[in-house]
């Protein structure tokens, strides 16, 4: 049986806490602030990558840039307010709230999903086996609801939480519940259930009233996409099917995101949460360090509460990625040197080695 770390285990790392922050005695040097640009540069001339990229430390810029298109219909460019899709990355949000209730005395990590859900969620022996500190580690069993149903219906039916329902009802338990890890959604999903239950605020409001304003994010929300909101970039994958070569994901995703994913952000927002949370203006120190504690001894990328958590001491990442159709996202907290690394991309997987390309140059190795 794979047992949970005890929530009130000591971080073996020290979250930065402002002035009083640990920080190494490192920075990107000029070449290596050149080679991004150039490694980018690349990408986007081959079409490989459109998007947005802030590369920060300690609240100063090192590099920033937007690539590529946000309508390919209107030949719009993106640029550093572009707002484009997070993907995974609102489980991010969903859990500091949670965190931030758990503070507040009105929720416990053991209290049991049944106590906040009733049957039209998920059946009653299922939700009482479920703790909040399973969900928010992807240890609760339940899997996903991007399943038939969801790809099978319109997604204009997909607004509120409780529009959810007939995809989650029914969900079987993959396996005990705090025995294993098993990536979930709508593990995550309910997890905004429980703050909607517990805080009386609807999940939307509150996210935008204790997570985005305090932290100063005036560009995110989960906005409805049959609505014009101004400067949203489109989703875009490969298709040589098409006349243009490119599918839009409008007519696949949902047309409003939720607790496990599906709302927009920009980079520069992004950069704000980050700051935010190692300032500890989000949650106190304690719990910003329960929530950035490994869950899971036999992981080989440990995740503690909404958050992955990666590399050796004195190079220590946190924070979270985002995928899916046209959606590719990333955002990187170094620890230890004070570095945030935010990228957004409106183009399938596009993300990712940019995300990489920065962790090697951080990291000092510097591959030609």
């Amino acid at each position: 049986m794979i047992k949970l770390l005890p929530i009130g285990l000591s971080l073996m790392v020290v979250v930065a806490t402002g002035a009083s922050a640990q920080i190494a005695e490192t920075t990107l040097q000029p070449e290596a602030v050149e080679e991004l640009r150039q490694y980018v540069s690349r990408l986007a001339e081959a079409d490989e990558f459109s998007g947005t990229i802030l590369v920060s430390q300690n609240g100063e810029p090192l590099f920033s840039g937007a690539y590529g298109l946000a309508s390919k219909r209107f030949n719009v460019p993106n640029n550093l307010q572009t707002k484009l899709n997070l993907g995974s990355m609102n489980k991010m949000f969903t859990s500091v709230a949670i965190m931030q209730l758990v503070e507040q005395g009105k929720l416990s990590l053991t209290d049991r999903l049944s106590e906040f859900a009733d049957e039209s969620w998920l059946a009653p022996d299922v939700s009482a086996k479920i703790e909040i500190q399973h969900l928010l580690t992807h240890a609760s069993g339940l899997g996903s609801y991007f399943n038939e149903t969801f790809f099978t219906s319109s997604k204009l039916s997909y607004r509120q939480l409780d529009d959810y329902k007939p995809l989650i009802r029914g969900e079987a338990l993959r396996f005990e519940p705090g025995t294993s890890y098993g990536y979930s959604n709508t593990g995550m999903f309910m997890l905004g259930v429980v703050i909607e239950a517990v805080s009386g605020q609807d999940y939307f409001s509150y996210i935008h009233d204790h997570i985005y304003a305090p932290a100063g994010m005036s560009n995110s929300d989960c906005y409805e996409m049959d609505e014009p909101v101004p400067n949203l970039a489109i989703g875009y994958a490969r298709d040589e099917a098409r006349t243009t070569g490119w599918q839009n994901n409008l007519y696949m995703h949902v047309v409003r995101g939720g607790p496990a994913g599906g709302c927009f952000s920009t980079v520069e927002d992004l950069t704000k949460f980050a700051n935010a949370l190692v300032k500890h203006e989000l949650l106190s120190a304690e719990s910003t360090k329960l929530l950035l504690t490994p869950k899971f001894e036999f992981h080989t990328e440990p995740y503690g509460f909404g958050f992955r958590i990666i590399g050796e001491e004195g190079m220590r990442i946190v924070g979270h990625g985002g995928g899916f159709i046209g959606i590719s996202a990333n955002l990187d907290v170094f620890l230890d040197q004070g570095f945030v690394a935010a990228v957004l991309s409106n183009y399938g997987g596009a993300a990712r080695p940019v995300r990489d390309k920065i962790r090697e140059l951080i990291n000092g190795r510097r591959k030609k």
